[in-house]
């Protein structure tokens, strides 16, 4: 089980693997069991955004799960949060916002562990 991290420009967690665009996003999903995903809306010039991913995210099936939306984005956030919401699987963990340090922590130390 793996954690993803979508961003073009923020730093990824220790723990997570980084997925650097949309289509990198999908693949992962389609491929992996996600355990946690945390999204930003704004993914570069060109490029689709958050909510262009969350509405294939939908079409195809794709939930991990657990949610955050770490985007600084307040209309793209909103959107992908309601998308998610009204099409989420009931066992989908959803949170409007980004992760809490307790998390990032479980998920630094868990990884620390494993590569011990």
């Amino acid at each position: 089980m793996i954690h993803v991290f979508l961003d073009d420009i923020r730093r990824c967690p220790e723990g997570f693997v980084y997925a650097r665009s949309a289509e990198e996003c999908l693949m992962l999903l389609e491929e992996e069991e996600v355990d946690i995903l945390s999204l930003d809306h704004d993914l570069g010039i060109n490029q689709p955004n958050g909510t262009q991913l969350v509405k294939q995210m939908v079409l195809r099936g794709l939930y991990p799960r657990e949610i955050y939306l770490h985007t600084s984005s307040l209309s793209g956030q909103r959107t992908m949060y309601e998308l998610f919401y009204q099409n989420k699987p009931d066992h989908v963990i959803l949170h409007n916002g980004p992760m809490p340090q307790s998390v990032l922590t479980r998920i630094r130390e868990a990884a620390h562990e494993r590569n011990q």
